[in-house]
């Protein structure tokens, strides 16, 4: 069986202040952001996610059927759908991880 394509999407907080000072709603949504992704490693899917220590961008490398399933599953990231974090799609190629 061929391997799933692989993609990654990066955010980027649309607040950046948020680090500093988050709403209550905001944490809300980022609790959401993470049990989503949390999901999504449970199920196969996210292969890994994080932020930068600079607090740039966040990743998410996942595996999707399609470009289209990709693009759902990047908008339907809680952060994403409620306009905390702003998203930009790219396919992937994982050429090195490491061997547990």
């Amino acid at each position: 069986m061929a391997e799933m394509p692989t993609f990654v999407y990066m955010v980027k907080l649309v607040r950046r202040e948020m680090f500093e000072r988050m709403s209550l709603e905001e944490e809300v949504i980022i609790d959401e952001h993470f049990e989503y992704l949390k999901r999504g490693s449970a199920e196969g899917r996210v292969i890994l996610a994080g932020r930068c220590e600079d607090r740039e961008f966040g990743i998410v490398v996942f595996r999707a059927a399609s470009e289209e399933e990709a693009k759902d599953f990047m908008k339907n990231d809680p952060a994403v759908k409620k306009g905390v974090t702003t998203a930009e799609l790219h396919p992937f190629r994982v050429a090195l991880i490491e061997k547990s």
